[in-house]
């Protein structure tokens, strides 16, 4: 599967026709792309979509100064620090103002010495299975929140290959937990969490 990023000569910029979408669809397609920060980091192998009308997504109550970038331009980062301790990075997307995709675990393949340096371990399967695994290997904070995803210090390329796809419900959630919109890499052994058999 591959998805264009460059957007053909739409007003709104690089990306819409990847980003303009439902967010499971984004999420979806999401998967097999590369994302590095400053040249560092890999394939995606697994996310989460969140729509605004989605009682789990931060956007549901409507705009906060936590989720504002959710509420900007699709193509763009939403960086927030869950439970106090670790940062998630997010894909803002969407057809109405307020979804997005997290990014919830990489296989590492640039930058690999880096990763371990800021992780602090040399297993390669713990460096980024998991959102806050994966923002302290690539050094993402609040910093980066609302960057465009198709300038430095991100670079997002599409996938040059078919890939097969698995589905389930997303993690850690107390509302919308059933609803099927977790996506992996299928075989992966760099996923946060196995899938559900079946």
């Amino acid at each position: 599967m591959s998805s264009d990023l460059s957007g053909s000569s739409d007003p709104r910029g690089p990306g819409v026709k990847l980003f303009a979408r439902h967010p499971a669809l984004v999420a979806r397609d999401l998967i097999g792309m590369t994302l590095t920060v400053n040249g560092v980091g890999g394939v995606i192998v697994e996310t989460e979509a969140y729509h605004h009308e989605d009682p789990a997504s931060h956007a549901f109550n409507g705009p906060t100064p936590r989720n504002a970038a959710m509420f900007g331009p699709i193509g763009r980062a939403y960086v927030y620090r869950s439970y106090g301790l670790h940062w998630c990075l997010n894909v803002v997307c969407g057809e109405t103002p307020g979804s997005a995709v997290l990014i919830r675990a990489l296989e590492p393949t640039a930058g690999i010495e880096i990763m371990r340096a800021r992780r602090g371990t040399e297993a390669l399967g713990l460096l980024c299975a998991g959102p806050g695994r994966l923002c302290q290997a690539l050094a993402v904070t609040r910093a980066q929140d609302s960057a465009p995803l198709d300038e430095a210090p991100f670079e997002l390329k599409p996938s040059m290959q078919d890939i097969e796809i698995v589905v389930g419900p997303r993690i850690g959630l107390t509302k919308g937990v059933e609803t099927p919109w977790r996506f992996g890499l299928a075989g992966s052994r760099f996923l946060s969490r196995p899938f559900p058999k079946g």
